[in-house]
């Protein structure tokens, strides 16, 4: 499994899954709307974490600059 996000992918994602964590803890969101955020918020920090998308694969997409031979 090759990392296929950048770093700034990364940072994005970890923000906004912040965003969505506060929104939902502070119950502005409530409701089966909240555990799907909450489903998003896990995707994307886990996601940033490892530095890997699985959707970016069939999609051909990579964000990570991959140093040059």
């Amino acid at each position: 499994m090759k990392k296929n996000m950048g770093a700034m992918d990364r940072t994005i994602r970890t923000i906004l899954a912040i965003i969505l964590a506060i929104l939902v803890i502070a119950k502005v969101v409530q409701g089966v709307l909240a555990y799907v955020l909450v489903i998003l918020v896990a995707l994307l920090l886990v996601t940033s974490l490892i530095g890997f998308c699985p959707l970016y694969v069939p999609l051909k997409i990579s964000t990570n600059r991959r140093p040059k031979a």
